[in-house]
């Protein structure tokens, strides 16, 4: 009998995603987000993402061994509850709220799953429930999908799960051993969360701004560590300016934030706008050093005699996003390899819960060597898509897609590049992109003002060929998830300027040719022309939007702004020009 099991994520109301295991192989995964055309799906349950993966794997609910999700009841005594309302004196209807009913959020949440699954048409009365700590489904997904086999150090940096919101462990024999863990409000994504709202971005969705932001600033300018500390073994975020809740906060328009007015008087009004200026480029590079001193602080301080002992981290949880921290952990001695787990922001918890209950039930699951876990479309579904379009858009059908695309590329055109299965977690890896010449001056900001309009601080990344990546980034470390950024090697800095952002590194992807052979192909295809095997990526999509999921949405964007080509599967669409 298979073992089928479903996780479901959502539990902290944004980014519901599904991922579905057979027999611990990872069949199919995607966000709900794709598929609503809403951006993090807020308040939503992953019910059409869940769809997909059982349609896709060809099986009915009442197949599924069992259904994880990334939250659990949280025992009263333990400490994370205590910690709780202790650390929250100052608003005692939510200390309160904590000890007396602490799980209510949980109990909350469960009932929005049953709701969910009965929907898709699950029996409730024949149908397993399990539910995994947020935290323990960030480090499954982590060290569970790293194919690590060795004793792994294992370390979790989220904004807060149901209260913990760091933690520290190691992995062996597929067994995860916790040694230590964080509460809120004492929560360093947290804390990078308020500074980004103080930034003028939106939390849960804006922090990678805040790193783009970091390199254009002087960490040195304003000392940050009043805003927390780690001592002792103990980390202290000062709840005077950030991580607060109630009367605390900061109002703005209706609106309250999660750093207090006593922040805006010492660094002065939240900015506005799209401008990255003095002195909030120097906010952001403070808040990105604070970031990482403390980060590494932590890790040398739980995982340093693992590491030194074991050489391999496996990374999840928000946090693990922060590619400059990662970089940095790469650099470590002791760190022979790091394992980022490509969606380790909550989506990534649907994965990590399944992935944990599997194992439990005895069957280990498989090495995470792709994303490529989405929706694919047909050339018939494409043409039928292009025949219902309003704009009734001209296409062809091309005999060699990678020679023809490559040869648009090399002339200086952006191109919309649909192909394949759908990527899970946030970044485009060559499944749904939009692709330039990295050579090609200026062909980043022609994204920039025709496509992405988006803010000009923030890098375009490059994907490149595995036969690349070491002449470029100087390092054979895998880097299959652009989870990590390199520095560039000197000579590279000048052949693709468009891909090496403001502190002289990239954010790549190097691919090998098995998991993406058409992708790879186009790379090789212009090596041919422009000598670099290397492409310029960034998501298909525009700003403020989800990365495009079907031929549908593909052709609403490509219509909705100045891009000129687009190519899905072997068909091209052009504008009349």
């Amino acid at each position: 009998m298979s073992q089928i099991i479903l996780g479901l994520s959502g539990a902290l109301t944004h980014d519901p995603s599904a991922a579905l295991y057979v027999d611990g192989k990872l069949v199919a995964a995607a966000e709900e987000e794709r598929f609503v055309r809403d951006k993090h799906a807020k308040h939503r349950m992953p019910y059409e993402s869940a769809r997909f993966c059982l349609d896709f794997a060809g099986l009915r609910p009442a197949d599924v061994s069992a259904v994880a999700i990334p939250f659990a009841p949280v025992s009263l005594f333990g400490p994370a509850r205590w910690h709780y309302a202790k650390r929250y004196w100052y608003a005692p209807d939510r200390g309160l709220d904590a000890i007396l009913l602490g799980n209510r959020r949980y109990h909350r949440y469960r009932k929005r799953v049953e709701w969910c699954l009965q929907q898709l048409g699950f029996d409730l009365a024949k149908t397993e429930i399990v539910p995994v700590e947020h935290h323990l489904a960030h480090a499954s997904s982590a060290y569970h999908c790293s194919g690590f086999r060795e004793k792994t150090a294992i370390l979790g940096i989220d904004g807060k799960g149901e209260y913990a919101t760091t933690f520290f462990g190691w992995g062996e024999n597929g067994k995860i051993h916790k040694i230590k863990e964080f509460y809120d409000p004492d929560s360093l994504g947290g804390l990078y969360g308020a500074l980004t709202e103080y930034l003028g971005f939106e939390m849960l969705d804006g922090e990678y701004k805040v790193m783009g932001m970091a390199p254009y600033g002087d960490p040195s300018k304003y000392d940050f560590s009043r805003l927390a500390r780690f001592e002792n073994g103990e980390l202290i975020v000062d709840t005077e300016y950030a991580n607060v809740i109630g009367l605390r906060r900061y109002k703005e328009g209706g609106k309250g934030y999660y750093f207090s007015p006593k922040l805006v008087e010492w660094l002065g009004p939240k900015r506005a706008g799209d401008i990255a200026d003095d002195p909030y480029i120097h906010y952001a590079a403070s808040m990105q050093k604070l970031f990482e001193d403390l980060a590494l602080a932590m890790m040398d301080h739980y995982l340093g005699d693992l590491l030194r002992e074991t050489g391999r981290l496996a990374f999840a949880g928000g946090g693990a996003l922060n590619v400059k921290l990662n970089q940095k952990i790469i650099a470590r001695p002791e760190v022979r390899e790091l394992f980022v787990q490509p969606a380790s922001g909550d989506s990534g918890t649907a994965l990590g819960a399944a992935a944990y209950v599997s194992v439990a039930r005895g069957v280990p699951v498989e090495k995470m060597e792709h994303v490529y876990l989405g929706p694919s479309y047909t050339n018939e579904e494409v043409i039928a898509a292009c025949a219902k379009h309003p704009a009734q858009p001209r296409w062809q059908k091309l005999e060699d897609v990678p020679a023809t695309i490559a040869a648009l590329l090399a002339e200086g055109h952006p191109v919309a590049w649909f192909q394949g299965r759908m990527e899970f977690g946030p970044r485009a890896l060559g499944a749904r992109s939009i692709l330039g010449c990295p050579s090609a001056a200026g062909v980043a900001d022609r994204i920039n003002a025709q496509i992405k309009f988006r803010e000009r601080w923030r890098p375009f990344c490059p994907s490149m060929l595995d036969t690349v990546g070491p002449q470029m980034l100087a390092t054979d470390h895998p880097a299959p998830f652009m989870t990590f950024t390199f520095e560039v090697a000197e000579a590279w800095k000048t052949r693709v300027p468009e891909v090496v952002h403001e502190d002289g590194t990239a954010r790549a992807q190097v691919l090998r040719r098995e998991f993406n052979p058409r992708y790879y192909d186009l790379m090789v295809e212009l090596e041919k022309l422009t000598g670099n095997g290397v492409v310029l990526n960034t998501s298909l999509n525009r700003r403020g939007e989800p990365m495009i999921c079907s031929p549908a949405d593909a052709l609403n964007m490509f219509f909705g702004c100045d891009l000129q080509y687009l190519v899905m599967e072997d068909i091209l669409v052009g504008k009349e020009a």
